[in-house]
């Protein structure tokens, strides 16, 4: 291709862009009172348009054979230090509120970096492992949150008491959805667990009596240690964490104490899906992921397998969910948009589906993203579609596609020296 065909192609491209840009980053919607002001917002559109431009003009100089990035001396050294990392990882993370520069801001953040980073190992067993694209997680992430807010509230139950009923009943959910697409694939599939995950949002939102509809559920248990609640003041019978190590309050102990018991759910999280997948239904779920057909041939019973990854993986986001609320202390219908999904869904293929740790760095880098500035926040759904496509040109396998291998044949024993 020519230098003139390079620069048609990408002078194309950059209408493309502009043409998009113009509608959905070129106008600034803000209310003032009872007034609704519209601004213009077109340098934005204007950088969008010549980034476009240049990118889609450097890619067309460059040999095809250079598209694929695939940096093999990292891939190496992650894969042959793996633990060594993942035991650094879990020291930093734990030693984090203790941090000189650590703040009530930071150890909050964190505690969000850490849901997403349950999520997606969560979503892991069904995108990685088992190869099911599942667009509406975000539907058992609800389940989750709001079972834990109706049996915290009617039934007077704890948080470690109504964790695992939330668990259960988002896992239910998803076997649910697991048997009208039994004989659905590829985009068919996406479509169906899109919608899904729409319905449990409507529902949550119309069924006022039941789930509080568009005002949602407040006043939400929050979790105590061993009965010692964290709050300036305990209700009778009851004694606070302050009191009983005989310390000044401080909003702080309570923002720790989350960030301790999200951390251990998501450790519990890694745990359980990388033993399942040394299991003989992890090594289904990879069959299935690579040949739905020759898993027939084999004998494996494919319903069992999907049924069983979607229950697995809605299981953890029940979890997740039950967290989500007890954080907060309030949850509504908008919390659980199409947007908690694709975020997720970008978390576990931007890291790799099946990697670990490849969630870990996506997670990281997609959550703080946004608490660089408003500005960038803004276009946080723009810079996803962006990373999405660097990724499927450059990596289309993710960040960091490494997965321990699910069986280890051993090099057969060398004879000895003649």
């Amino acid at each position: 291709m020519g230098a003139g065909a390079r620069a048609k192609d990408s002078a194309l491209a950059a209408f493309i862009a502009c043409v998009l840009a113009i509608p959905l980053v070129g106008f600034d919607i803000n209310t003032a009172g009872s007034l609704t002001i519209v601004e213009t917002r077109f340098g934005w559109v204007a950088i969008a348009v010549a980034g476009v431009f240049v990118g889609r003009l450097g890619l067309g100089f460059l040999p095809r054979r250079q598209l694929s990035f695939e940096p093999l001396g990292i891939a190496v050294f992650l894969n042959r230090n793996i633990r060594p990392l993942a035991w650094c990882g879990l020291a930093a993370a734990v030693i984090w509120p203790f941090l000189p520069f650590s703040s009530n801001y930071l150890v909050d953040l964190a505690t969000n970096v850490l849901i997403y980073i349950m999520l997606g190992w969560g979503l892991n067993v069904v995108v990685g492992l088992a190869g099911l694209l599942d667009l509406g997680y975000a539907a058992f992430y609800a389940v989750g949150a709001y079972s834990f807010a109706l049996f915290a509230q009617d039934f007077d139950l704890s948080f470690w008491q109504a964790l695992p009923i939330s668990g259960l009943l988002a896992a239910c959910a998803g076997v649910l959805l697991g048997f009208p697409v039994l004989r659905l694939r590829g985009d068919y599939l996406a479509i169906v667990t899109l919608g899904f995950g729409e319905i449990v949002r409507i529902i949550l939102r119309n069924w006022s009596s039941l789930t509080g509809g568009p005002n949602g559920i407040n006043n939400i248990p929050r979790p105590s240690l061993f009965g010692l609640v964290f709050a300036a003041g305990a209700p009778p019978g009851k004694t606070t964490f302050a009191q009983f190590f005989g310390i000044s309050f401080d909003p702080g102990h309570r923002l720790i104490f989350l960030y301790f018991v999200i951390l251990a759910l998501a450790l519990a999280t890694n745990f359980i899906t990388l033993r399942l997948r040394r299991l003989p239904i992890g090594r289904a779920w990879e069959a299935l992921r690579e040949d739905e057909i020759a898993c027939r041939a084999i004998g494996i019973n494919p319903t069992t397998v999907k049924l069983s990854a979607f229950g697995t993986g809605a299981l953890l986001a029940g979890f997740a969910g039950a967290f989500f609320a007890t954080r907060l202390g309030f949850i509504s219908p908008e919390s659980f948009t199409f947007q908690e999904s694709a975020t997720v869904v970008a978390i576990v293929v931007l890291g790799g589906r099946g990697s670990q740790l490849g969630v870990v760095l996506a997670a990281v880098v997609l959550v703080t993203l946004p608490e660089f500035g408003r500005e960038i926040g803004q276009f946080r759904m723009l810079f996803f579609g962006a990373a999405m496509v660097a990724i499927m040109i450059w990596r289309p396998r993710g960040l960091l596609a490494l997965r321990a291998p699910s069986i280890q044949i051993a090099e057969p024993a060398r004879e000895a020296a003649e």
